[in-house]
This record gives structure tokens, sequence and C-alpha cells, in this order.
């Protein structure tokens, strides 16, 4: 199935009219990795974006970075620029012996509108260190120091970002074991860093291994999200206050509405919006109260409104 043939999973109400329509693919994959339920086709392949970065964080884990507690919840992270955001990846470049110069990530300015107001009114433009993904960046730049892999080949900044260097072959593996699905395509993600496209039902899959694992760097993954999950978002963000709000869970926005979540039990759920645009988060409160997560926690993590005027009058709304 492609994305022009997924079903609609939300609409947008505004007052009593149904102003608009999404389509989009979502998965339920049971403990033991089987599908549970699918609105459309879990075998089709999407990209996940930055939903992929607990499963890049683990490669860096197994490449031997030491991140530990909030480092390696902002290795899993789209963060949003605020100052100890900021202060965290600096302190993850200093413990591998590096600074800003190493980061080979796209520059860019802070996610959070706060933080984003200040950042122009102390008159800096972009710069990697801002950009949501230069936690993750960080990390694996450690991955290269702890393993001997050089970071910068011949003086070329961001040469670790390369599909054939050793950690992203080692984030393909980790890709393709966790989500027990082949990777069908690799494209150039926002930040630089390589993406794989594979089946949706093999991002929730992997999610639900990582929530639900005992021991090992899956569990240290798991539990850095868990303990810190301001640090993979920011104030506000949707996945943070998921994970704050529900012990155990773990959960990723990616760009392109990609959401996936993690529960502690095993299950998985990832939903992938057709259009990119705002419903995924909608959708994925109304898979999860089934599963038994907390129905306060869902409505927050589902409420979207829809203004007019200044007011609410509306709200977008899942039909799963």
């Amino acid at each position: 199935m492609s994305l022009f043939e997924a079903p609609v999973v939300a609409q947008v109400v505004r007052g009593s009219f149904v102003e608009s329509v999404h389509r989009g693919l979502a998965v339920v994959t049971a403990p033991d990795g089987t599908v549970a339920r699918a609105w459309g086709e879990a075998a089709t392949p999407v990209l996940p974006r930055s939903s992929l970065k607990p499963l890049q964080a683990l490669a860096m884990l197994r490449a031997g970075a030491p991140l530990a507690g909030e480092a390696l919840a902002l290795a899993c992270a789209s963060h949003s620029g605020e100052p100890a955001h900021l202060a965290g990846v600096r302190a993850s470049l200093a413990a591998a012996g590096l600074d800003e110069d190493a980061l080979g990530n796209t520059p860019g300015r802070p996610l959070g509108e706060d933080a984003l107001a200040a950042w122009w009114a102390s008159g800096r433009g972009e710069e990697r260190i801002a950009h949501n993904c230069s936690g993750k960046h960080a990390g694996m730049l450690a991955a290269c120091v702890a393993s001997g892999w050089a970071p910068a080949s011949g003086g070329e900044r961001g040469s670790y970002l390369a599909p054939d260097h050793p950690l992203q072959r080692s984030v393909m593996a980790v890709v393709e074991e966790l989500a027990g699905e082949p990777v069908v395509d690799q494209v150039v993600d926002g930040c630089g860093a390589p993406v794989p496209a594979f089946a949706l039902r093999g991002l929730a899959r992997a999610f639900g291994r990582i929530a639900s694992a005992g021991a090992g760097p899956e569990a240290d993954v798991a539990a850095a999200m868990v303990a810190h999950p301001w640090f993979v978002g920011g104030t506000g963000r949707p996945d943070s206050v998921l994970m704050s709000d529900v012990p155990g869970v773990i959960a990723k926005e990616g760009a392109e509405a990609v959401l996936a979540v993690g529960l502690p039990d095993g299950h998985g759920v990832a939903v992938k919006v057709a259009d990119g645009s705002r419903a995924a988060r909608v959708v994925a409160a109304a898979i999860l109260g089934p599963l038994g997560v907390d129905a306060d926690a869902l409505a927050r993590l589902g409420d979207l409104p829809v203004y007019g005027h200044g007011r609410r009058v509306g709200s977008v709304e899942a039909l799963v």
C-alpha cells in the first residue's frame, strides 16, 4: 500500500463542519512482535525520521559511547534548544575531548519558542549546536572516539555521516535487528545523517522491544528516556509530556508526522500521517487508550485544538 491509498485516520472539525481529513497508517505490535492491529498496511515502508533516534543511540552504546542519563537522553533527542539542552550537548562533546567544531549536522536554531526568541535577541544566527539533532550528533562523535573510528576524514567535517562509515553501518544493522524488517532504502535526513526506510510495523516492534528490555544497552536507552523525558524533547513537547505522564513509556516524534511509542509490557505503536501534518499525536492517543495508558495523559496528548478568532472552535479528531 502506498501513502496515497492509506485510510482516513483523523478529521479536522471546525464548529460542526468537517474541514479536512488526514490519511495515514498506524500499527500496534504485541509483546512477541506480531502485529496486533493495523490501520492500513503495516508492511508499508516509511521514513521514521527522528523517531529513529533511540535505535541510533543503541548503536552508539554498542560502539562503546560512554553515554548515560541526560547525555543518553540527548542522544535520543530532537531537543528544543533550551539552555540546558545546549549545555548538555557541550558536556557530551567535552567528555569525548571535542567541541562544537566537531559537529557535522546542519546548522539550525532552537525549536522552542522562548529559546528561539532569546537566541534571536542575542544576535545569533544558525549554528550546529542549536539544531535539534545536535545531541544525537554529539553521541555519534562520542561513539567514534570510543571505537577509534575517524569522525572526520582528511579534515572533512561530518564524514562520520557517510553511509559506509562503520557507525552508520552499525545503525543499519541495529535497525534490521530490532525492527525485524529489511531496510529497503536509505536517504539523507534533515540533519545530514542517513535515515533508512523500512516497514512501519518494524518501528513499532523496535520501540516495544526497547521499552520492555530488562537488561543491556536497550534497557539503558529506555531508562534514560524514562528518567529524563525533558531532554528528549523539551517544554511542552508531546513525546516529553507523554513520557512524564506515563511511567515506563518511551516515545519519540519524527518529522513529517511520525510518532512511535513503546510500552513497558512490550507493546509498540507507530503512526505515520500521509500528509506529514499535525494529526499523529491524536491518532496515537486514540490507539494507546485500549492498551491501558492513563486516560488523563492521553487527553493531554490527543488534545489538538482548532482556533477561530482567537478562541477554540473545534479540534483534530482521531477516526481509528
